[in-house]
Formats: C-alpha cells, sequence, structure tokens
C-alpha cells in the first residue's frame, strides 16, 4: 500500500474530492484526519473508511479561524503522533465578477482557500520540520492557471495557492518537505449543480459546457483523488512547488 503506516490530515473533507481523497488514502493504508464544518457528513466519512477496516477521525473546524486550524492539528497529532500528508482541500465558490462580488463573498472566497491553506500549513509545518518529512497539497484549479468567467474571488484564491505552493517549496524543500498544487477542471462535486443553479443554467446545459475539453467529460472526485495520492505518495519524490492539472485537457485546449 502507497501510504501504509502514514497520517494524513485532509480539510474539506466532508464531500466530493475531500471524501474521495480521505477513502483513496484509507485504501492506501493511511490514517486520516478530516475536517469541516457539518459533523454527521464528517462521521459518515468517518464511519465508511472504518467500515473498511481504516482509521479515521472526523475534528469540526472551519479553516477560516485560527484557532480552529490549531485545534486540527493538536487533535490530530494528539491521536496519531504525526502528520505525514496535509491536504488542503476546503473552499467555496461564488460566480461572481469584481462589481457584483460583495466583500463578504471576496473574504469568504480568499479565507476559505487561501488564509485557509496558509493557517493550516503554518501549524503543522513545525511538526513536519521536526521530523524531517512532509507532504502539503494545495487543492488549486485550472481557473488558478487561466482564469474563468464570473469568478474573480475564485481565481485570485487559486493562483495564490499556486504561487504559495512555489514560494514554499523553496522555503521548506531543505527540510525535507515538498508542496505542490491540483488543479482540478469540472469535477461532479456538490459544488458543480449549485454553479449551475446560481448561474441561471439548466444542468443539461451546464454540463454540456463542462465536458466540452479534448476528454470529452466531466471529471468525477476519484480522479482527483488519484492525483492527490501520487502527490502524497512517495512516488512523488522528487516532485515539488508544482502544479498537477487534472482537467480532461481543458487548460491544453
Amino acid at each position: 500500500m502507497r501510504l501504509e503506516g502514514k497520517v494524513a490530515l485532509i480539510t474539506g473533507g466532508t464531500s466530493g474530492i475531500g471524501s474521495a481523497t480521505a477513502i483513496r488514502f484509507a485504501n492506501e493504508g493511511a490514517a486520516v484526519a478530516i475536517t469541516g464544518r457539518n459533523a454527521e457528513r464528517g462521521e459518515q466519512v468517518v464511519q465508511e473508511i472504518v467500515a473498511n477496516g481504516g482509521d479515521a477521525i472526523f475534528i469540526r473546524s472551519d479553516v477560516r479561524l485560527a484557532g480552529d486550524c490549531r485545534h486540527a492539528v493538536d487533535q490530530t497529532l494528539e491521536r496519531f503522533g504525526k502528520i505525514d500528508v496535509l491536504f488542503n482541500n476546503a473552499g467555496v465558490f461564488h460566480p461572481k465578477t469584481i462589481p457584483d462580488c460583495t466583500e463578504e463573498e471576496w473574504d469568504e472566497t480568499i479565507d476559505s482557500s487561501l488564509k485557509g491553506a496558509f493557517l493550516m500549513s503554518k501549524y503543522v509545518l513545525p511538526s513536519m520540520i521536526e521530523q524531517g518529512s512532509g507532504s502539503i497539497i494545495h487543492t488549486s484549479s485550472g481557473w488558478g492557471v487561466l482564469g474563468g468567467d464570473k469568478a474573480a474571488a475564485y481565481c485570485a484564491a487559486k493562483g495564490g495557492l499556486i504561487v504559495m505552493a512555489k514560494a514554499m517549496a523553496i522555503d521548506h524543500g531543505p527540510d525535507g518537505i515538498r508542496v505542490n498544487c491540483v488543479c482540478p477542471g469540472d469535477v461532479l462535486t456538490p459544488m458543480l449543480p449549485d454553479d449551475a443553479a446560481k448561474r441561471g443554467m439548466s444542468w443539461d446545459d451546464y454540463a454540456v459546457g463542462a465536458a466540452d475539453r479534448p476528454l470529452g467529460r466531466i471529471g468525477t472526485a476519484e480522479d482527483i483523488a488519484n492525483a492527490v495520492l501520487y502527490l502524497a505518495s512517495d512516488e512523488s519524490s522528487f516532485v515539488t512547488g508544482d502544479s498537477l492539472v487534472v482537467d480532461g485537457g481543458g487548460v491544453a485546449g
């Protein structure tokens, strides 16, 4: 198993890419701590992992709050003794242009993705530095690379994660710590139909546009989980400061 003996902490782990990655990691031998704001969904993910012989805990946490982030790290270290992998996956999306975006929507978007990754990394890094190893992965986006329509705050947050990962990789490579981004394209998670509704589009019309890429389909949460597994595992031991785009060729096209 590719993560046997490893401990992973995953934010935004209660649904979509986060829960798929938690389950994938557990199947590869990792003990998993997941965070999120919905305790019911979090416990369901934990139960699924435990039912399949894995080890997992849920920690209710809002990554926008420093105290919650510190608590999540402390609880993970208390339960499992170390953290080998941090997957900063929490985030929100408001389909708004700059004039349409409220200050509250801007702050929520930036704080959930970019500030949350900063805070979680801040509190995880000391233990990784002490053990001399670790892998940190941020969920960015294809739109963090190219930009997209009606998504200014989201693009700002996701683009920021890419450059922050490069800076972190430079700072902490000598500590034995790798830092990378995964950049999904359109993925069938609860966020996608919600975006369609907010844009006033039918799901059928939205789905046609989302699948308009060289591979001709919308991604799955498992597609992204497989990429995150690669970045978390020793198979990517010479990869840091990189952004792995997993979008069916959308950026290429």
